[in-house]
């Protein structure tokens, strides 16, 4: 048995009892620390003058062929109109274009047909739908809670289709923040975008409120301070940063701007609330809640009262304090001036552009980070977004009708292979990188050359069937199929999200889990992406389904053939491809499959369908 005292103390603490209040030491910020190149102020990047005989597109490429030329190189030549429309297509829609729309473009003759052609896509609604996946990622977004028991979260679509809404308008991506972090001090209907605050895991079956509203606040913080400022602040929930100047008080005064506003409802919460399964964000009516330091970051230890600031290193030239709201947090970080926050969001959209990012790991470009690869353009860009009314899709079109965009990404001869050996990993950007499909972009695809894809927008996620070796192992209703057979064909966003069981297609061809927030996908290449291609369900259907738009009775057997590459590839097959794939039906086979949907099966596994040039 405990002494009486000893157990008061217990239960004290675990409920989460403030301990004798004890000062905070904190290093302090020195000019040493500020001089790391992500928390300088923005520099006044000058356009450099350059002898190209190439004539650059926009200043994009002034920067880009600056250090180019200090190792005697010049941009690649521009790839071939299907090779750019091509990259587009994938890069903006997430899909391939048609075959007819290959040929418009190619003999569109006007000198701005490029640019018509970005100004097209930008404005198709499947834009939205393609770039919302890459902000799923970075919000960590599921339709489940995680965790052991993986309860599913009925609004959850919400949010998502919020996204699609707000990136297709384009909405100015510093309300477009704003809303994400404090919609609910805005108005009702932006209330739905701080379904990003709430979409990280969560544990509602905890048997203490006081370590789950630690773990969701903490994880909150955590993912806010990654997205929107590129630094790792999560690292200081229980210590002191390691390598960069963020201290545990600077961590639980981020997390302070939350604290109030989140609120845990079991009673049902309007759409307007951004509610998530009971979770909310919401200007609180009642007594405000105070965040207090967590010792060694337990939630059982609680020290001083912890006032809103952010974290000290990220003030620097970005401005004065911001006012103790969500409202003043998001508009301080918008600050056209803020450049952690400009920085990290250009960073990002040169990534999902050009296959690398311009500086170090999206989410953390700390003193651990890699510097950037062209620090001036990084900065020049950084103060374009807010100079062109914060619009995303005006960055867009600067980074598409840039020359460095526009160059191929293969060649050959002795000139490609000095580029080569100049320029190995492509740091300076020599050429375009050539870029394999995401697990979505490959669904979609397949499901387009297919002729099964459906158009249905919008509401809560869908499930299609899954292979027997994954339902034999699940338990019940943790994936009830759709009902409504044409919801299985719709685009991969719509998808429901289950944090512990990923479809399988996007599992393999590294789509996240959705735990924690991720600037950028890994890219593996492993024996079961052939074998899921080769020989599921799935891709089966869609090679019979491919193979029935090309089969005709009354045409040549070389008719079908040019369909399928026509369907595939939007080109011509040449004289070696046809005489190979007629070699191939005509082979017998002891398949049960018609030689021409193995045709298509085969076709889908090249490397010129998983990869776009």
């Amino acid at each position: 048995m405990f002494p009486r005292c000893a157990g008061l103390l217990l239960l004290s603490l675990s409920l989460g009892q403030a301990e004798e209040p004890a000062a905070i030491v904190e290093q302090p910020i020195t000019d040493a620390d500020r001089e790391h190149w992500a928390w300088r102020p923005l520099g006044q990047a000058v356009i450099p003058r350059v002898e190209s005989a190439r004539r650059p597109a926009n200043p994009i490429d002034h920067f880009i062929l600056e250090k180019l030329e200090l190792k005697s190189l010049s941009l690649a030549p521009e790839a071939d109109r299907r090779t750019l429309i091509r990259r587009l297509y994938f890069d903006l829609l997430g899909l391939l274009p048609s075959a007819e729309a290959v040929v418009t473009f190619r003999a569109d003759t006007r000198p701005d047909a490029y640019w018509r052609l970005v100004e097209s896509l930008l404005a198709s609604p499947a834009y939205g739908e393609r770039w919302a996946q890459h902000w799923l990622d970075l919000a960590r977004f599921a339709e489940t809670d995680g965790f052991e028991h993986d309860k599913v979260r009925p609004n959850a679509w919400r949010y998502r289709d919020w996204l699609i809404q707000a990136l297709n308008a384009d909405q100015p991506y510093d309300e477009f923040v704003l809303h994400q972090l404090a919609g609910d001090e805005v108005t009702p209907a932006a209330a739905v975008g701080t379904g990003f605050l709430l979409a990280g895991q969560d544990m509602p079956d905890i048997n203490l409120a006081a370590e789950r509203r630690h773990m969701v606040l903490n994880e909150m913080t955590s993912t806010v301070g990654s997205v929107f400022l590129g630094l790792n602040v999560g690292c200081a929930q229980c210590h002191e940063h390691k390598s960069d100047p963020i201290s545990q008080a600077d961590f639980y005064r981020l997390r302070a701007f939350f604290e109030s506003a989140l609120q845990f409802k079991e009673q049902k919460i309007t759409l307007a609330t951004g509610e998530i399964n009971g979770r909310v964000m919401r200007v609180s009516s009642d007594k405000p809640l105070s965040t207090r330091f967590a010792v060694r970051g337990d939630f059982r230890r609680l020290g001083q009262v912890m006032k809103p600031a952010v974290p000290r290193i990220a003030l620097g030239q970005a401005g004065n304090t911001p006012a103790t709201s969500r409202t003043g947090l998001a508009k301080w970080m918008s600050g056209s001036r803020n450049p952690l926050f400009l920085r990290s969001a250009v960073n990002r959209l040169w990534q999902f552009h050009f296959g690398e990012p311009l500086a170090g790991t999206p989410n953390d470009i700390g003193r651990a980070s890699e510097k950037p690869s062209h620090p001036e353009l990084l900065d020049w860009l950084a103060a374009e977004l807010p100079g062109r009314d914060w619009s995303l899709k005006s960055m867009h079109r600067l980074l598409l009708t840039s020359a460095t965009y526009q160059q191929v990404s293969r060649g050959v001869g002795k000139t490609w292979d000095r580029r080569l050996a100049a320029d190995p990993d492509n740091r300076f950007y020599s050429r375009m990188n050539r870029r394999r499909l995401d697990g979505e972009s490959l669904r979609d695809t397949l499901l387009v050359v297919g002729g099964w894809a459906t158009q249905r927008t919008g509401g809560p996620g869908v499930r299609p069937p899954l292979p027997r070796e994954v339902t034999s192992t699940l338990l019940n209703n943790q994936w009830p199929v759709s009902t409504n057979r044409e919801d299985h064909h719709r685009r991969s966003v719509y998808l429901f999200a289950r944090r512990n069981l990923r479809y399988p297609l996007f599992d393999l061809f590294d789509r996240p889990d959705g735990t924690a927030s991720c600037g950028r996908r890994k890219e593996s290449t492993t024996a079961p992406q052939s074998l899921i291609l080769l020989n599921s369900n799935f891709s089966l259907m869609m090679a019979k389904a491919l193979a029935g738009r090309c089969r005709s009775v009354s045409a040549p057997v070389d008719e079908s053939i040019r369909r399928m590459y026509d369907l595939l590839f939007q080109r011509e097959p040449s004289r070696a491809e046809v005489r190979l794939a007629r070699q191939f039906l005509s082979q017998p086979s002891g398949s049960d499959v018609e030689p021409l949907a193995q045709l298509g099966l085969a076709l889908i596994n090249l490397n010129e369908f998983l990869f776009v040039d």
